[in-house]
């Protein structure tokens, strides 16, 4: 896609549908991203709710959401991958597996932020 030349506002709202079209690929085309995005809709919250201050909220909130973002450029890596052919290569095996390890360990990252501020400030109910 070339570039539309637009600044200012236009541009904003330009990057914002391009985004958003991003978001519904990633919702329609990847399975992983889907559980991610549902997991993500429980826990955010849940993080919100648990926390016991704004620091620990949003370090409960951020690293789940930080976990969409890997994933989502895990995916972005996958289709341009997939889009130069299904033929096994080795850089293109390479690229994949390095993907999926950054998910892996946004999702250690993210479980120790939540053991950390559980273990620290532990949830009265």
């Amino acid at each position: 896609m070339g570039k539309t030349g637009a600044t200012g506002l236009k541009r904003i709202i330009n990057a914002t549908g391009y985004s958003w079209l991003g978001l519904k690929a990633a919702y329609k085309h990847e399975s992983a991203f889907r559980q991610e995005l549902w997991l993500a809709i429980i826990m955010v919250p849940l993080g919100l709710y648990l926390g016991q201050d704004w620091t620990d909220k949003a370090a409960l909130a951020c690293s789940v959401l930080f976990v969409l973002v890997v994933e989502l450029l895990n995916s972005a890596i996958e289709a341009v991958v997939d889009r130069f052919g299904d033929e096994p290569h080795t850089l293109s095996g390479r690229a994949k597996d390095m993907g999926s390890a950054a998910v892996f360990i946004s999702l250690i990252i993210t479980a120790i932020v939540w053991a950390a501020v559980l273990i620290e400030n532990p949830p009265v109910f």
